[in-house]
């Protein structure tokens, strides 16, 4: 016996009468954009797994009450997680609400005051400081809207020119406010596009300090450096930056950029509360998603979850949950591999393999039933049958041949693409992989990894640094001894280095 679908409602538009679905679970009021509806009878999951796992739902329960209470579960690293708090300003402390809501102020302010003069915005940030502001902008954007939109979140050379490029093609820096977002001030990728952003805006004859505004942790080095800018806001030690699109990191560029940010919020506030500890299990549409993980991953052995939208809008979904879950995750050798993109275009490039190959994977299909699109786009490609209407039936047949070959899938529904909903997905998935966490033991709040990288990253430049003070002396062995590193790194370096005229050929 398999569970039967979970239907989430988190809220009233009052933008029409509500419509009733009668499903497995009953009777349900279906609003026009605030319900996300989530199926998992495709997972053949048992009808007791609420109660095989009682214990571990205490445990996530416990641990998620402490999250939303303010004690310091992310215990490497001493600090309390308040991403929940950006919605729900009342359950944090004192100090901490008042710095969510002067921040929230200070967005408003700025936006109203700067939204008409700049034309286009360069955010620069990395990893979750970009991607959330990227999936809004994709997500949300309509064509030939203005502010144009762009972004630096790589230290590419070739990335940095072509941005700078296009911004050029569209006008130029003149009225390009630029967003530098680096919690610790000294993330290097995002030092490296500030410093690019910085020198071409000298080369034209622009004050960078009147043209750029500055997200991060008060006290850091970049809080110190903007000081002269037109402007800084916080991001705190207690938001992760891939927990942060509810702080200044998401709501500043959207409220630039004319998104309703306030509704963001107001989706993931809903979606926590109807998330929330104190909902019983088996009502809590995170808790059975995680619950949904952990059987099919530590029972199943499924350590992979395909992520299929179907929506151009969403096509940057799959980037932003794969951090979101990888980087939460991926620890103490567990985890949960995430990967895809939109259909139906890439279930031409890989559902052979899901339906025929390795069966080690999950499929989570994301729908959206009312597509914003109309005129031609909305024209009937054959008798009654729209383009919208392939979309919905190669989504459907998808799950069906997946389930005919013994594969397993859920799906998610939203009625439509917008800031609500949006806020609702985001916050439903950080439910998720905090109780997830909590029930197989791990912090879901740092990313020792990602750390270790960066040190790896700094001695492969002292090694460099080292080669380029010796110089083009004597041969490839001599200059490995002499700064102390591999041969075959060494070569490698030489020879980048070479190529792009900085060593002599």
């Amino acid at each position: 016996m398999n569970w039967p679908t979970a239907w989430m409602q988190t809220g009233h538009t009052g933008q029409s009468p509500p419509q009733v679905l009668k499903c497995a679970a009953g009777q349900i009021a279906i609003e026009e954009r605030d319900v996300i509806e989530l199926e998992f009878q495709r997972l053949n999951l048992p009808a007791n797994l609420l109660e095989q796992h009682e214990s571990r739902i205490a445990d996530a329960v416990h641990q998620m009450q402490a999250v939303e209470e303010g004690q310091k579960v992310n215990r490497d690293e001493q600090r309390a997680v308040g991403h929940y708090w950006l919605r729900r300003p009342e359950l944090a402390p004192p100090a901490e609400r008042q710095a969510i809501e002067q921040a929230q102020e200070q967005v408003r302010q700025f936006a109203d005051s700067y939204r008409g003069r700049f034309r286009k915005y360069l955010l620069i940030g990395i990893g979750g400081s970009a991607l959330g502001p990227q999936l809004l902008h994709s997500a949300l954007r309509e064509p030939g809207q203005t502010p144009l939109f762009y972004v630096f979140d790589n230290t590419d050379p070739e990335g940095f020119d072509r941005t700078l490029r296009q911004i050029q093609c569209d006008g130029g820096l003149a009225d390009t406010l630029t967003i530098v977002i680096s919690k610790s001030g000294g993330t290097p990728e995002t030092r490296n596009g500030m410093i690019v952003a910085q020198q071409a805006y000298r080369e034209a004859g622009f004050d960078f300090t009147k043209c750029a505004v500055a997200i991060t942790q008060p006290g850091s080095s970049l809080h110190q450096e903007s000081a002269t800018w037109l402007a800084r806001f916080p991001i705190w030690e207690w938001v992760g930056g891939r927990t942060s699109l509810c702080s200044p990191v998401g709501i500043l560029p959207a409220a630039l950029l004319g998104f309703r940010w306030v509704d963001l919020l107001d989706g993931a506030r809903a979606m926590d509360e109807r998330t929330a500890p104190v909902v019983p299990p088996h009502n809590n549409p995170a808790m059975r998603l995680a619950l949904a993980w952990h059987h099919l991953i530590e029972r199943r052995g499924l350590s992979h979850m395909v992520v299929l939208p179907y929506s151009d809008r969403l096509a940057l979904l799959s980037s932003y949950l794969q951090q979101l879950i990888m980087e939460s995750l991926g620890k103490e050798g567990q985890g949960l591999t995430v990967f895809g993109n939109k259909g139906s275009t890439d279930q031409h490039s890989y559902v052979q393999q899901l339906r025929d190959g390795r069966a080690d994977f999950f499929v989570a299909f994301i729908r959206v039933l009312c597509p914003q699109a109309a005129g031609p786009a909305m024209v009937e490609v054959e008798d009654g049958v729209t383009g919208a209407d392939y979309l919905a039936a190669f989504q459907e047949g998808t799950a069906q041949a997946l389930e005919e070959a013994g594969r397993c899938s859920l799906r998610m529904t939203m009625d439509r693409v917008n800031e609500y909903s949006l806020g609702e997905m985001i916050a439903l998935f950080e439910r998720a992989v905090g109780y997830y966490a909590a029930m197989i033991g791990i912090n879901a709040y740092h990313q020792p990894g990602v750390q270790a990288g960066k040190e790896a990253a700094a001695g492969y430049l002292k090694i460099q640094r080292a080669i380029m003070r010796h110089g083009a002396r004597g041969d490839l062995d001599e200059l490995a001894a002499a700064v102390r590193a591999d041969r075959e790194l060494v070569a490698d370096i030489v020879r980048r280095l070479q190529l792009t005229g900085r060593w002599p050929s």
